[in-house]
């Protein structure tokens, strides 16, 4: 799973491509075991991630 956070925070690949990048045959397969270990789905994690969009004045 920690290979899979590493993916979700450094890149845009989709979900599915992280998925099978990790190991896991489905995509809900991965779903369901990084919400076991993180208490949220992959997307919402990544969302969290990327916290919020950063607004500068010029």
């Amino acid at each position: 799973m920690l290979l899979a956070t590493n993916l979700l925070a450094r890149s845009s690949a989709p979900l599915a491509r992280i998925a099978e990048e990790v190991g896991y045959q489905t995509d809900s397969a991965f779903n369901r075991a990084f919400r076991r270990e993180y208490g949220m789905p992959p997307a919402a994690w990544r969302r969290r991630q990327a916290g919020p969009a950063t607004i500068t004045a010029t």
